[in-house]
């Protein structure tokens, strides 16, 4: 007896940061309305291309910051202006790290080693 497949199916795709997305496409991705786009952009969370909504466009790594300011919007009530510090402050750690690991490769020390305090 064969049964249906009653779950959705979605659609995956990877995006390059090269990407280019329209307001459109984004939302479409965050499945949300033009206007909390818009407000992710106002508050400094999305660095649109273009000089209004209906121009903008979107690179791959705006689609990752969007859905995580969202997430935490959605999921513990932050508001946006809070999700824009905590993007920032995860951009600042990664970048630390990113330098912790080239001084590291550039300078070995025994008495370092990654991930201990």
């Amino acid at each position: 007896m064969k049964t249906k497949n009653l779950l959705s199916q979605h659609n995956v795709c990877i995006l390059e940061e090269q990407a280019q997305l329209t307001l459109d496409d984004l939302c479409c991705a965050c499945s949300v309305s033009a206007e909390q786009i818009i407000e992710l952009v106002d508050v400094g969370v999305l660095e649109p291309i273009g000089i209004e909504p209906a121009c903008w466009n979107f690179d791959g790594i705006s689609l990752n910051r969007a859905r995580v300011a969202l997430r935490l919007q959605r999921d513990i009530g932050m508001d946006l202006v809070g999700a824009a510090l905590a993007l920032e402050l995860l951009d600042e750690i990664k970048l630390l790290r990113t330098r912790l690991r080239t001084v590291s490769i550039e300078f070995p020390s025994e008495d370092y080693v990654e991930g201990e305090n």
